[in-house]
């Protein structure tokens, strides 16, 4: 959970960085206790899921999001609750590496983590990304039994990984299903746990430093004693000074 300290302590870090590292800024301060490195190392799947606790345990089980309909720009809101999109983690998945066979090629593969993504945060185009993705998360490439270079593998045999990669690390890409009420226009909406996490963050850190001008001018309290009052017997106090 991020108490109020802690989660402006992540606000603050996490305005300058790329959202692959805010990500990890999050979870760092929300879980003192596992290194950066231990983080960065899970598969974005798992560090989606560690993400939903924060936001569950910090803002509640219920999220309500937006969006506007690709057809007709229909602006369209809809709730659903961390459970919802929470995957049951398939037996495939907790495997270490497992095997891709396209054509005659064979791949032993791995799980992308935080580290991959940082690795391709420069390229430019979508087609150069993916490949040296597919590069670093293949462990072995086999063809005829023998191993050979990474730069031997055809565009088809990646085109499969990624989706081999999707079905065994399936809570790093969540699909929401969606249909818009005013021209029927059904569509897949990607739902980003980390973008939508930070900007619940933003809100609320801005939120908090408003509370604690107002509170600091009206009793001339410290920053740290007014976030370590809980959020009842803040908004008793900032009703108060309203009342004047």
């Amino acid at each position: 959970m991020l108490g109020g300290q802690a989660l402006l302590q992540a606000w603050e870090v996490g305005l300058r960085q790329h959202p692959v590292d805010r990500a990890l800024t999050v979870l760092t301060v929300a879980y003192p206790e596992l290194a950066w490195d231990t983080l960065a190392s899970l598969s974005i799947g798992e560090r989606d899921r560690y993400l939903f606790q924060v936001r569950e345990q910090t803002f509640g089980s219920a999220m309500v999001s937006r969006t506007a309909c690709p057809t007709c720009s229909e602006q369209l809101e809809f709730e659903m609750r961390v459970r919802d999109v929470i995957v049951d983690t398939q037996p495939q998945a907790s495997e270490a590496t497992w095997q891709v066979m396209v054509d005659d090629y064979e791949m032993h593969v791995r799980r992308p983590t935080s580290f991959d993504l940082g690795a391709i945060v420069g390229c430019s185009e979508v087609g150069q990304a993916r490949h040296h993705l597919a590069q670093r998360c293949i462990v072995r490439l086999v063809r005829g039994g023998e191993t050979v270079a990474m730069d031997s593998l055809p565009k088809t045999a990646i085109d499969s990984l990624a989706a081999s990669i999707g079905a065994c690390d399936p809570q790093a890409e969540i699909l929401l299903d969606l249909r818009c009420p005013a021209c029927e226009h059904g569509w897949q909406m990607m739902f980003d746990i980390e973008a939508f996490l930070w900007s619940e963050i933003c809100a609320q850190a801005k939120r908090l430093l408003c509370d604690v001008h107002t509170l600091a001018r009206a009793y001339g309290w410290r920053e740290a004693d007014i976030l370590r009052l809980n959020e009842t017997r803040r908004q008793l106090y900032l009703e108060m000074v309203g009342n004047g």
